[in-house]
């Protein structure tokens, strides 16, 4: 069962410019909401196959996700999967496809998220339905961030 959602947003930058934020882990501290660290697994340039864990403050507690590049296509596309089972989830499978496009005007840059949550088991896929509404939620208050950051 694949539960998907969506959010799109407008930012006043380029393209090129919306790409890189998104894969700056260096500076994402500036724009992910409740960012405590990331640890990188890997070196040098972002690629298909990086990898770092993630960690965040949600509801008082520390949570630890493992994520990995899947695709890049440079300034359009950015696919990243988080492995449920690596990290404080302990379940799932999370694909956040970043779909980058030219806005109305040359200032303007149109940044979709499409969300996919797989391999969901139990009481989990049962409340399937309403996790998708947290994950778009929270994923919402991270691209408002974004634009916020990039944007000053």
């Amino acid at each position: 069962m694949s539960i998907q959602f969506e959010v799109e947003r407008t930012v006043q930058v380029s393209q090129h410019d919306a790409y890189n934020a998104l894969l700056d882990l260096e500076n994402a501290k500036e724009w992910v909401q409740g960012l405590v660290r990331i640890q990188r697994l890997d070196e040098g340039a972002m690629k298909a196959g990086s990898q770092w864990k993630e960690t965040r403050k949600m509801y008082g507690s520390e949570a630890t996700e493992h994520f990995e590049v899947v695709q890049l296509d440079e300034p359009n596309k950015i696919v990243l999967r988080c492995d449920g089972t690596k990290g404080t989830t302990g379940k799932g499978e999370y694909i956040f496809t970043y779909i980058i496009t030219p806005g109305d005007d040359t200032t303007q840059t149109k940044v979709t998220l499409n969300g996919e949550i797989n391999k969901l088991t139990g009481f989990s896929r049962f409340l399937g339905k309403m996790i998708a509404g947290t994950f778009k939620k929270a994923c919402a208050k991270d691209l408002d961030k974004l634009i916020n950051y990039l944007e000053k």
